[in-house]
């Protein structure tokens, strides 16, 4: 089966971009035999390779991954790895208290994994912290939506705590907002620096991983999977797809997954006087109460101190975005940052950027066995971070013969309900974000 659609992701990946050169894991140029192949190398790529070294001790596991490692939507995400329900479908995160009880478990295992993976290894402190996160709210109907969700949470036996304006201002430096609501589970995480380094202690003598090696053609053939890239082969008898939405160009879950784009800018290193006009700490994280509205940080580390404000979706059922509509979204992004903070007039932003997300119709994931020896951990609905790490430790689970009450609960998920035929889909979907993007007013 030839693959013949790549998502394009505007701009660069401003994470990676920020952080020093590092040596390139290179190419894929050979014929290589190994006993998996993982094709991603983002979070859930990664972390299926990492359980699966811990799994299988003595198998060979070649991971490859089409762009540089941390380019793709893993190095392109605000960096939230959020332990609490996060339904970007829904007006103020929350669903079924039983079901967000399980997602909260799920959450929590694949916060674990990773922050085992970062002891294990002495990753650096910045590439993630628990440092919680605040739903900020710019509006009375976003203040309606925190004190609604704390009390989904409060029904939940999870703990969280309302800032009023004051507090805000003294944790961002900005007058905008007239309320929050902490969370204190959330890891917050330097995406690119986190990936880069998780994949360079990954790799051994019996893990191998390639970048800028696209897999260009994938089938099984007397029942050993074979992958093609432009300059090598990789042969091995299990694959684990880990490619988000990019699992429509391999042929599965056709007309299941819904194509969105999301976009972020990041302003330059700012100087002690600007740092000293803007006030606040030196480092957070704070979605929006409404969840089509701004996400915004601050880091404070390598790369210098910088603000990040993230907005807009776009639906692209294409896998592509034209410079016109991102003409208009930087502008957006432009008018977000001065509302939230004037005293910053002429700070410039040094990087814009988009990257590609995917959801279904019933916020459940694109997982299980596909074909046989074909196992998927994609689309994760908007959470990358998290539900990425997940799918990728639970598809090296099911693929090894492992059983737990996690995996089975995975496995009893509904699949990914089908949408509806062009133009219905395309109209319906764009309608809806534009709607919900109207409707998150101020928090926009």
């Amino acid at each position: 089966m030839k693959v013949t659609r790549f998502p394009s992701n505007p701009g660069p990946a401003a994470w990676d971009a920020i952080l020093p050169a590092r040596d390139g894991f290179g190419a894929l140029s050979a014929h290589e035999t190994a006993d998996w192949l993982v094709i991603g190398a983002g979070f859930a790529g990664l972390a299926a390779a990492h359980r699966l070294s811990q799994l299988c001790a003595g198998d060979k596991i070649t991971v490859l991954d089409a762009l540089r490692v941390g380019d793709g939507p893993a190095g392109r995400n605000t960096g939230f790895m959020i332990d609490l329900p996060h339904d970007l479908a829904s007006s103020d995160y929350g669903g079924n208290v039983d079901a967000d009880r399980a997602t909260i478990a799920r959450n929590r295992a694949a916060i674990s994994f990773a922050s085992d993976m970062v002891r294990e290894w002495d990753l650096p402190d910045e590439a993630l912290r628990k440092s919680g996160k605040i739903n900020g709210a710019a509006s009375i109907k976003g203040m309606h939506h925190n004190t609604d969700y704390a009390a989904h949470l409060d029904a939940l036996g999870e703990p969280s705590e309302m800032l009023d304006a004051q507090q805000m201002q003294d944790v961002t430096g900005s007058h905008y907002y007239q309320g929050g609501l902490f969370t204190p589970g959330t890891v917050v995480l330097q995406p690119a620096l986190f990936v880069r380094s998780v994949a360079q202690r990954l790799r051994s003598n019996r893990v191998n991983i390639y970048e800028k090696s696209a897999v260009r053609s994938l089938d099984r053939i007397n029942g050993i999977w074979h992958a093609r890239t432009d300059k090598g082969v990789v042969t091995a008898p299990k694959v684990i797809l880990a490619v988000n939405g990019h699992a429509q160009s391999f042929g599965q879950f056709t007309r299941r997954l819904v194509h969105v784009y999301t976009y972020g800018s990041m302003t330059k290193a700012m100087d002690g006087d600007t740092i000293k006009r803007l006030g606040g700490q030196p480092n957070w994280g704070l979605t929006p109460a409404d969840p089509l509205g701004s996400t915004v940080r601050r880091i404070s580390g390598t790369g210098g101190d910088r603000l990040i404000v993230r907005n807009r979706f776009t639906y692209e059922p294409s896998m592509s975005v034209s410079e016109a509509k991102l003409r208009g979204i930087w502008r957006k992004h432009d008018e977000s940052f001065a509302a939230r903070f004037p005293q910053l007039t002429g700070v410039e932003m040094e990087h814009r950027w988009g990257g590609h997300l995917c959801l279904s119709l019933n916020n459940v994931p694109a997982f299980g066995e596909v074909e046989e020896g074909l196992f998927s951990a994609c689309c994760q609905n908007g959470l990358g971070t998290v539900q990425g790490t997940l799918g990728g430790m639970m598809a090296a689970e099911l693929a090894t013969g492992h059983t737990s009450d996690m995996l089975r609960d995975m496995l009893a998920l509904d699949p990914p309900k089908r949408l509806p035929p062009d133009p219905f889909a395309t109209l319906g979907a764009r309608a809806r974000l534009m709607w919900g993007e109207k409707k998150a007013g101020a928090d926009l």
